[in-house]
């Protein structure tokens, strides 16, 4: 089962660079400084020279042998624009118009994932959720055969066995009112998330009903997702519509659908929409005991993940390398 061990395993095969796009802030550089005492993770931080070591001085922090790029001073900016205007041609938009928009650390930093600089991008100490994923969605982009970007949960938990009880849980912070083609989607990405995590996908199309046992279009909905997954990933095991009890109690699920291979064990749980994935992944953390990861974002090219603006330097550390374990 899951532990962190196994990622920075994944890393120390092939290292990897990760973008800070709030270089100054001390949580971002307590967790590069901890970075770059390994040797399986390196640091980019955004912003100026000057500016960044003498937050890290401040702080208290050995940065030494970081990567500060600051976008006033950077050597590729004409090659960074001339790919940005090309990306966003669409838009009209012009060298100078892009001069600007990039002297903005989120959108100078995903530039740097999408020129390969970096590997992946991390922020949101500062930023908020949207001015992380809007510049990711403009120039990354989502893979070939996506339409969307969504998000996941890993749920950690420390079992009796000693192994770690580890759970994923979709969407609950990107998509308000997922479609069934949405959800499809939303399904196969988080399977193949939680695979990286340790977890043998056992996917439930979480409902207030069981196989029919409730009517409505929520129902529906969940019902059709479900056989839409099914249809498309026919690997993968499904069950749903499906109560949570039936998913993940074995008593509840032999009275409920006893001919399910998937009731009863259930491991990484599809919500019908942001409400409930919301309520749901936070019940989990406060009163499961769960900690939790993420929001880890799916469907992109490259990783590019958000932070939560209440993180600690702990936090910035563990999703650093979530992040760059996905590239």
């Amino acid at each position: 089962m899951f532990g962190f061990g196994q990622l920075i395993d994944i890393l120390k095969e092939n290292p990897k660079k990760i973008v800070f796009t709030e270089g100054t802030d001390p949580r971002i550089l307590e967790a590069s400084s901890r970075l770059l005492a390994s040797n399986f993770l390196a640091p980019i931080l955004i912003g100026k020279p000057e500016e960044v070591e003498a937050a890290a001085e401040k702080s208290g922090f050995n940065i030494r042998g970081a990567e500060i790029i600051d976008p006033a001073n950077y050597d590729r900016m004409d090659e960074m624009i001339e790919m940005f205007c090309e990306l966003r041609k669409k838009k009209g938009v012009t060298p100078e118009q892009a001069r600007g928009i990039l002297s903005q650390a989120n959108y100078f930093g995903t530039m740097l994932v999408k020129m390969g600089v970096a590997d992946s991008l991390l922020g949101g100490a500062t930023y908020s959720t949207a001015d992380t994923v809007r510049p990711a969605l403009q120039l990354i982009k989502t893979k070939p055969g996506n339409s969307i970007v969504s998000s996941c949960f890993i749920m950690v938990r420390p079992a009796a066995t000693g192994e770690n009880e580890v759970l994923a849980m979709a969407d609950c912070a990107i998509n308000i009112h997922p479609t069934e083609d949405e959800l499809v989607e939303i399904a196969g990405e988080t399977a193949e998330c939680a695979r990286i995590f340790g977890i043998d996908p056992q996917v439930a199309f979480l409902s207030y009903s069981t196989l029919g046992s409730g009517k409505g279009e929520d129902v529906d909905k969940m019902r059709n997702a479900a056989a839409k997954t099914k249809a498309k990933f026919p690997n993968l095991p499904i069950e749903g519509e499906i109560q949570f009890d039936a998913a993940v109690s074995p008593r509840v699920a032999r009275t409920k659908c006893k001919d399910s291979e998937v009731a009863g064990h259930a491991n990484t749980f599809i919500f019908p929409d942001i409400n409930a994935g919301n309520i749901g992944y936070k019940i989990a953390q406060r009163l499961g005991n769960f900690e939790a990861y993420g929001p880890i974002l799916l469907g992109l090219n490259a990783p590019v993940n958000d932070l939560s603006r209440g993180c600690n330097a702990a936090e910035v550390y563990s999703m650093a390398i979530i992040t760059a374990a996905l590239a």
